[in-house]
C-alpha cells in the first residue's frame, strides 16, 4: 500500500495533525521558540525537549518556568503540541503527565530511547527497552494521569543487532493503549552512527494498528523521502537535520525547492536571537545561543575569525551589531 502524501492530515488518538512532518524532541534545544519556528515553516506536530517527570512532579522551578511552557504564538499555527517526558516511576509519571496536560499539552510523548548513560543508569530512556513490563506500566500511567493520547519514542534496541524495541512497541500499543510510536531504527549503543534499519521500521509499520512516525537518518529532503517510501511510515520526524535549517520542513512538504538565500539565513538567526532573549532574558540568551550560531553562520561560508567572534560574544547587543555588519555582505552576495 502506498503511504498517503506527507501533506495529508493524520490523527493520533483522535488528535489531528494537519500534515505528517514532525519536529523531533531535541534534548536541551526544543523549547517553545524552536517549536514555534518549526510550525512557522510547516511542521504539523511539534514535540518538546525531554522533560524529567520527577522535576515536574516536584515542581522544580526551572523546569516549570522554562520547559513546561506553551507560548501563545504557538497556537497561532495549526497542529498539536506534545510534551515529551522521561522517567522510570509510574506514579511519578502519572502525576507529571497530569501536570503537563494542565499546562496545555495535546499529547504526552514518552522517551524510551534516550541513550545517554545518566538517563539510562536510573532506569529511564533506552533502559526501559529491556524492562517491557515497567515500560507498559509507565505508559499506562501517563495516559491515565493526563487523559491525553500517549505516544512513545523508541530505539530498535539497546545494543546493535537487537530488536527488543520492536517487540516493546507491539506491547505498548496492545497492553497500554499507546496511540503512536516514533521509531528510530538504530540501537542506543550506536546513538546516531551507522545506517538505520529501515526494513525493521517497515515491518513495524505493517504490524501496528497505530501510526508509526519514522526517525533517524532524515538529514535532508532526499534521505527523508526515500526512507519514508521504503518504510511506508505514517509520518516523518525531523531532528538534527532541521537545526539551523527550518527550511527543511518546507522542502520535505514540497513547498520549497531552493535552498535559503543568505539574507533569509541572517533574518532567521535574528528571529532566533529575539525569541531567545524573550524566553531567557538577554544575559542568559547570550550564553545559550552560542550553540545555535554555527548552525546558521556556517551556511554563509564566513571566515573562521568571524565564526569565532560570534561564539565568543559577550552580549546580545554585540551579536546584533555583528549581524548588522553581515547584512550588506549578504545583499551583495
Amino acid at each position: 500500500m502506498t503511504a498517503p502524501p506527507l501533506t495529508e492530515p493524520f490523527t493520533i488518538g483522535g488528535v489531528e495533525a494537519p500534515n505528517r512532518v514532525v519536529l523531533a524532541p531535541l534534548a536541551g534545544i526544543g523549547n517553545w521558540f524552536v517549536r514555534l519556528q518549526a510550525k512557522r515553516f510547516g511542521a504539523g506536530l511539534t514535540v518538546s525537549e525531554m522533560i524529567s517527570s520527577f522535576a515536574i512532579h516536584h515542581r522544580n522551578e526551572k523546569t516549570m518556568r522554562d520547559l513546561l511552557v506553551i507560548h501563545p504564538d504557538e497556537r497561532a499555527y495549526p497542529g498539536p503540541i506534545a510534551f515529551q517526558l522521561f522517567g522510570q516511576d509510574p506514579e511519578v509519571m502519572r502525576s507529571a503527565a497530569a501536570t503537563a496536560a494542565e499546562h496545555g499539552a495535546d499529547i504526552i510523548d514518552l522517551n524510551m530511547g534516550c541513550p545517554v548513560p545518566k538517563v539510562m543508569k536510573n532506569g529511564a530512556g533506552a533502559a526501559l527497552i529491556s524492562d517491557p513490563a515497567a515500560a507498559v506500566e509507565i505508559a499506562r500511567a501517563a495516559g491515565e494521569g493526563s487523559g491525553l493520547p500517549v505516544t512513545v519514542k523508541l530505539r530498535s534496541g539497546q545494543k546493535s543487532g537487537e530488536a527488543d524495541g520492536y517487540q516493546l512497541a507491539l506491547r505498548l500499543v496492545d497492553e497500554a493503549g499507546v496511540a503512536a510510536i516514533a521509531f528510530h531504527p538504530r540501537s542506543a549503543q550506536v546513538k546516531h552512527k551507522g545506517s538505520p534499519d529501515y526494513e525493521l521500521a517497515a515491518k513495524l509499520v505493517e504490524q501496528l494498528p497505530v501510526p508509526v512516525i519514522l526517525s533517524g537518518g532524515l538529514s535532508n529532503t532526499e534521505a527523508t523521502l526515500a526512507a519514508r517510501e521504503q518504510t511506508g511510515a505514517a509520518a516523518v520526524m525531523l531532528a538534527r537535520g532541521a537545526l539551523g535549517n527550518p527550511w527543511l520542513f518546507e522542502s520535505v512538504l514540497g513547498l520549497r525547492s531552493e535552498p535559503p538565500a543568505r539574507e533569509e539565513i541572517v533574518a532567521e538567526l535574528s528571529w532566533i536571537i529575539d525569541r531567545a532573549s524573550e524566553h531567557l532574558g538577554e544575559e542568559r540568551a547570550a550564553r545559550y545561543l552560542r550553540t545555535f550560531y554555527p548552525w546558521y553562520l556556517e551556511q554563509l561560508a564566513l571566515d573562521k575569525p568571524t565564526l569565532i567572534a560570534f561564539q565568543q560574544s559577550e552580549s546580545i547587543d554585540q551579536v546584533r551589531s555583528m549581524l548588522a555588519e553581515l547584512e550588506p555582505l549578504t545583499s551583495a552576495a
